[in-house]
Formats: C-alpha cells, sequence, structure tokens
C-alpha cells in the first residue's frame, strides 16, 4: 500500500527486454540515500504502478514488469532517460499524507491542457469513459501515483491543482498536453460503486 506522496524523482537508466521481449526488466536510478538498504521483494510504487524490487544497488534498483502490465500502464511508453515518480511501501506508522493508495493503476488517461492559476498550475486529465464514474468533485485520485484532490469535472475530464512543490518534485513539472498518465481511482469510491450494484 500507498499514500501517493512522491518521495523520489527517478530516472529510467536501462531497459532489458525478456524472453520474446514482451516482458522488461527496468533499472531505475533513485537519488535516495538508501537505496542499497532496499530488500529484494520489496513494492515500490513507479509512477503509480507497483512492481517489486529483484536488484539493488548504491543509486538504482530494478523492477521487472509483464506485457500485460507494460500494455495496461504508461510503463509501455517508457525509454532511457525517462522520468519516474517513486515511492516506497507504507510502513506501520507512517504518516498518511496523501490517500490510500493500491498501485494497481486502473487505466490510462490523456493530459488535455495545463494553465496557471495563481501560483499554482490546473491541469485537465481524460479519463476512459468506464473509469469516469468513480471520480468525483473533492475526491481522491492518484495521477502518475501522485496523490492528488479532484476540483472539477465534467463527464469523463477531470481537473487538479498542482502547486509548485509538487511540480518541482515529480514528473509534473515536464508535463504536456497530450502525455498518457496512469490513473488509479479512490479505492473507497470503487467499492461504494460496486455495492450500489446490488438490491
Amino acid at each position: 500500500m500507498f499514500t501517493g506522496i512522491v518521495t523520489a524523482l527517478g530516472t529510467v537508466r536501462k531497459l532489458t527486454p525478456l524472453g520474446a521481449g514482451r516482458d522488461m526488466r527496468l533499472t531505475i536510478e533513485a537519488p535516495w540515500p538508501d537505496t542499497a538498504s532496499i530488500a529484494i521483494g520489496a513494492s515500490i510504487a513507479c509512477s503509480g504502478c507497483c512492481l517489486t524490487a529483484i536488484a539493488v544497488g548504491p543509486d538504482w534498483f530494478v523492477v521487472q514488469a509483464s506485457a500485460e502490465t507494460l500494455s495496461q500502464t504508461t510503463l509501455g511508453t517508457w525509454r532511457v532517460g525517462s522520468r519516474v515518480n517513486l515511492e516506497r511501501a507504507l510502513r506501520l506508522g507512517d504518516e498518511l499524507g496523501g490517500h490510500i493508495v493500491s498501485g494497481h493503476v486502473d487505466a490510462v488517461g490523456e493530459t488535455i491542457e495545463g494553465r496557471s492559476e495563481n501560483e499554482s498550475m490546473r491541469w485537465l486529465f481524460r479519463a476512459p469513459a468506464a473509469l469516469a464514474r468513480y471520480i468525483a468533485r473533492k475526491g481522491s485520485i492518484a495521477v502518475e501515483g501522485v496523490s492528488l484532490t479532484v476540483n472539477e469535472v465534467d463527464g469523463a475530464v477531470f481537473g487538479v491543482n498542482i502547486i509548485p512543490h509538487t511540480m518541482a518534485v515529480t514528473s509534473f513539472g515536464a508535463l504536456s498536453p497530450g502525455v498518457p498518465v496512469n490513473l488509479e481511482v479512490d479505492m473507497l469510491a470503487r467499492y461504494v460503486a460496486r455495492l450500489a450494484e446490488f438490491p
């Protein structure tokens, strides 16, 4: 489990196709001071996608992504040099600063528009139609692994405000219209909607 509070901005250092080339091993450079202490088998959210560390070094770790993960998230578009929002798994007693995030990406959305709004940026994203019912004004959503508050909803399009600090320490600093983003809706919204389907 995660909170959607990104603690580092990593960089894809190496991509290694596996087997028939459908799975991928990814080496990610991470600026954490204790990267070498990451346990093999530990979960790390990489731009919102929960992946398992299979090797670690002094400033890097390696994860493996299946063909399913590559096709259902933005990971399939990553290249050497791609920036990655990183979060280590939540530990008992840690501060819950964002909202409960599972790291199971629901869908890939599309970045529509960004505009300055006072000192922050208002970004609009389009979610797949099937996911829109779970997105509510003033609810929570994880975009690229970042916990955000939904400020507006218009059909499948929703808007969030991103403050300068978040822009500086996440991949949002390089966001532009048309860029695909990993989306994970609030799990409470998902289960409430599911329960509402039954009489």
